[in-house]
């Protein structure tokens, strides 16, 4: 109880909750409930470990944590969130420096996978959870692993979704541009526009994703586009996206039941990056969707049914 009270569970009116007609109330009160409403997402704030952290919480079950992308936030979860939380305890944060989480200077904070990682122990802390199972994407899926193999006692189950781990064949031109000094900084802080961003997204996307795709991209983009956020996405782009060889080498550490799920359609990271992660992990499960870069996007229905399946089986170890 002293550890969950020094975390402080509340929210500050500094920090607007995004609209949302499903939503309920957003304050500290949700975490006492027995029972969450599946239809109802509880909006909240922890304070973590270097930075506040909204997140969102509904339904009832095994744990669930939902860790989003590079640039994106807790919304990305938004088509598979309402089935999941019929099923478990659904936490999607979103992480320190993107959509409505704390933005702190790069001086302050890391960024990097064990500055996140660590942030998210503590909000499973002050959430008074021993073990949880962790799904993450990309940027997500490479922090994922992290606490996966730095703190196996608290993950239950893994899920990896075209996770970041191995260097892509070819650098994109984000990544290219950002590792240029002083333009890398200029470029992301001053010209990193809409029309730019949305390629990010929508230039990997599967023609089958939702139509509201384009108008997710936009409100990231309004997350992204002020000072403080621009700086923690050149800091996570420079301190954890460029170089991944600390995680390839903590791969081996990981010794969780893990599904490893792939965008067979996904151009920038081929699906041989995920079997060749699958071989390397001791317990791993590898599926390929017919999909683009985000199957939580582009195919819910199967993605949740296959989630579903894995966490749900055998229950708790």
């Amino acid at each position: 109880m002293a550890r969950r009270a020094e975390l402080g569970l509340d929210l500050p009116p500094s920090l607007p909750s995004r609209p949302r007609n499903a939503y309920g109330p957003a304050s500290s009160t949700a975490m006492r409930l027995e029972h969450r409403d599946p239809d109802t997402h509880y909006a909240r704030d922890v304070a973590a470990r270097g930075a506040r952290i909204r997140f969102i919480e509904a339904g009832d079950g095994l744990p669930l944590i939902l860790v989003h992308d590079y640039l994106a936030s807790h919304v990305a979860w938004d088509d598979v969130l309402p089935q999941l939380s019929r099923k478990f305890h659904v936490i999607a944060p979103d992480l320190p420096g993107f959509g409505e989480s704390e933005k702190p200077s790069p001086s302050r904070y890391a960024y990097d996978f064990d500055a996140f990682a660590e942030s998210l122990i503590d909000l499973v802390a002050a959430l008074g959870l021993a073990r949880v199972s962790v799904c993450g994407h990309a940027l997500g899926g490479a922090i994922a692993l992290t606490i996966a193999a730095s703190h196996p006692d608290v993950v239950e189950k893994l899920v990896l979704v075209n996770p970041l781990v191995y260097p892509p064949p070819e650098p994109d031109m984000m990544s290219r541009v950002a590792s240029i000094p002083l333009l890398g900084p200029f470029v992301f802080k001053q010209l990193y526009g809409r029309a730019l961003f949305r390629t990010r997204f929508l230039g990997y996307a599967n023609q089958r994703a939702s139509g509201r795709t384009t108008q997710r991209v936009d409100q990231l983009f309004e997350l992204f586009d002020i000072p403080a956020a621009r700086e923690a996405a050149y800091a996570t782009m420079m301190h954890a996206m460029l170089d991944t060889r600390s995680l390839i080498a903590r791969v081996p550490r990981v010794t969780a039941p893990t599904l490893i799920t792939w965008g067979r359609r996904h151009r920038a990271s081929p699906v041989e990056h995920g079997r060749r992660l699958a071989r390397e992990l001791r317990e791993a499960r590898f599926e390929v969707f017919d999909c683009g870069a985000s199957p939580p996007e582009e195919c819910p229905t199967e993605f949740v049914s296959t989630v579903s399946s894995f966490i749900s089986d055998g229950e708790r170890r």
